[in-house]
């Protein structure tokens, strides 16, 4: 994990970068060490819950649609006067199933996550690369 204090960091800009375990309880064990990392950065409570849910969303999608390994990279940018927030996971590209799912899917409780992501977040999108797919997202914040 790499940590810096906005201050610290070259150009307005500090990350963090966690590796995602491809488990069941992946997802909540991340927002507790994001919604840290949020508050350390004094984000307001509206901006923190969208973060939140946008990490949330990918990571998700990640663990349940892709091939691990998977990393979430969260940093906080300012440049220009406007600070935002970007949330990115890489993993391995969309998982294959070798088997049609015995399990159909309950489209008033699946299928929505991307939708929550491109609602909240002021940009996002999906850049393929030789080390993977990268989903990501740019929250817009107020300055303090």
């Amino acid at each position: 994990m790499i940590t810096a204090q906005l201050d610290a960091a070259p150009r307005g800009e500090v990350e963090h970068v966690f590796s995602l375990p491809h488990t069941p309880g992946a997802v909540s064990s991340i927002r507790r060490r994001i919604r840290t990392v949020l508050a350390d950065w004094n984000l307001d409570a509206d901006a923190a819950q969208d973060a939140l849910l946008i990490v949330s969303e990918l990571v998700t999608n990640a663990i349940v649609h892709a091939l691990p390994p998977a990393t979430l990279r969260l940093s906080r940018r300012q440049a220009g006067g406007h600070r935002a927030v970007r949330v990115e996971v890489t993993d391995m590209g969309p998982a294959t199933p070798r088997e049609p799912s015995l399990c159909p899917i309950d489209p008033d409780e699946h299928g929505r996550g991307l939708d929550i992501v491109t609602t909240l977040a002021t940009r996002c999108g999906v850049d393929v690369h030789a080390g993977g797919t990268s989903r990501w997202a740019e929250l817009g914040i107020a300055a303090s």
